[in-house]
């Protein structure tokens, strides 16, 4: 079974990425407007996991990753696919162009990465983000939701299969949604036909996926995100962002969850940006040599939101409305913590300073590194993207939010009129190759 969807998603591949902008773009549209005729429908679909969720006593930040309904999330989710139909068209763009001779030209041109099998947990928005970015780069997908997922899985699946199979010239098998667990470790051995595998959850998922395939994965396991404070700062600066960082949405893997801060930054500064937090209703887990020096009037007034820090707590991703604290003795310690401890998805320092925040973000060993805003901005809508299909901590292929360009790679095309290698110089022959750089954009093909 597991071999049969894997080469029906590789033959639908073949097609697909012959498709013309305009009808991928047109499906686009379609699912669009589908998913908002049935909104009521999922929305209850999505209400009986949430209510599962609760009587499972699953985490609150899973419930909260989970819940389509609030905050124009389902609106959002249906907006950004018509963000990725709005997009400039990934494929067939000449990025190279060389003239080796007379009559010889090769050009480098995108191309799909071929067919995505992307395994996510909780967060129904991915079959719609997914589905689109899929086809809009000419990829075909293979989507795998978790259990807690599994009404409003099925719901939306039912939407976007009727519509790829019924209004659209995108060929069937392009767009695949199984929901029995039993095929996904069938389908991590399809590396004959599968390119790419996307996990989005928990560390233990990707563990296990990485562990299990011989298939490439792309994607990240925890976002241990760290701000660090340089005693350079803006104090109105640093409270917004470090507050935004933690508490706009602490499930998602962009929250803070370190907070460095410079052993000689002005102990009334460092009490304003640490009362904004507990303000905030954040609980601070503070290393033990920094806790015997945090003012006694805010340990008096927050008595049950500062508490001793373990070791742990900085690499630990929380969630919540919880943050490891910590003093360095400069922005060198700062880069070297966070790259012993982070798992390379965004930091941030937060300086007035030119050159402190030069150091940090070219000593920074991660996908994201931001200086005076918020680690939140890691993400594929907020970067232009459209949407995302994960953030990858990779450092082959592509980093960070992956949107569209994540999507593709390329091949070499070359195009002759009769030419063979015994004629050239290192073949047997005297030719010698021209290698003339030609200009990509001037190129029509």
């Amino acid at each position: 079974m597991a071999e049969e969807i894997a080469r029906n998603a590789h033959l639908a591949s073949t097609v697909l990425k012959t498709l013309s902008d305009k009808q991928r773009s047109d499906a686009l549209h379609s699912i669009r407007d589908a998913l908002l005729h049935s909104k009521d429908s999922i929305l209850a679909a999505n209400r009986k996991d949430m209510q599962n969720a609760v009587d499972n006593n699953l985490s609150s930040s899973l419930i909260k990753r989970l819940d389509l309904s609030t905050n124009g999330k389902f609106d959002a989710m249906c907006d950004g696919i018509i963000d990725v139909a709005k997009l400039e068209d990934p494929l067939n763009k000449v990025t190279l162009a060389t003239q080796l001779d007379d009559g010889l030209d090769l050009y480098r041109l995108t191309c799909p990465v071929g067919v995505l099998l992307i395994i996510f947990e909780s967060r129904p928005e991915v079959i719609a983000n997914i589905s689109a970015l899929a086809i809009k780069s000419g990829n075909a997908a293979i989507l795998k939701g978790g259990k807690e997922s599994l009404n409003t899985f099925q719901a939306m699946s039912s939407v976007i299969n009727d519509v790829l199979q019924n209004k659209t010239d995108v060929p069937d098998n392009s767009i695949q949604l199984i929901s029995t667990r039993g095929e996904v470790a069938d389908l991590l051995k399809q590396d004959s036909y599968i390119d790419l595998v996307i996990p989005r959850g928990s560390n233990a998922l990707v563990k296990n996926i990485k562990e299990n395939t011989k298939i490439p994965v792309l994607g990240h396991a925890d976002g241990i995100c760290s701000i660090y404070l340089d005693k350079d700062l803006d104090v109105s600066k640093a409270c917004k962002i470090v507050v935004d960082s933690k508490t706009n949405y602490p499930a998602g893997c962009n929250a803070v969850e370190t907070l460095l801060i410079d052993k000689h930054l002005d102990k009334s500064l460092e009490t304003q940006i640490l009362k904004s937090l507990l303000d905030a209703k954040v609980t601070l887990h503070i290393s033990p040599d920094l806790l015997s020096q945090i003012d006694e009037s805010l340990l008096k007034e927050y008595v049950d939101q500062i508490t001793p820090a373990s070791e742990d707590d900085f690499r630990k991703e929380f969630l919540s409305f919880d943050i490891a604290v910590k003093a360095v003795e400069n922005v060198q310690d700062a880069v070297l913590h966070i790259n012993a401890h982070s798992s390379k998805h965004t930091d941030a320092i937060i300086t007035e300073n030119d050159k402190t925040a030069d150091v940090f973000l070219k000593g920074i060993d991660s996908s994201g590194v931001y200086w005076n805003c918020s680690t939140r901005f890691a993400d594929g809508f907020r970067y232009g993207f459209g949407t995302e299909v994960g953030i990858s901590t990779n450092k082959i292929h592509s980093r960070g939010p992956v949107g569209l360009e994540g999507l593709v790679c390329y091949y070499y095309q070359m195009r002759g009129s009769g030419q063979v290698v015994g004629d050239y110089l290192g073949g047997g022959g005297t030719r010698v190759f021209k290698h003339k750089s030609l200009d990509p954009s001037s190129v029509i093909l």
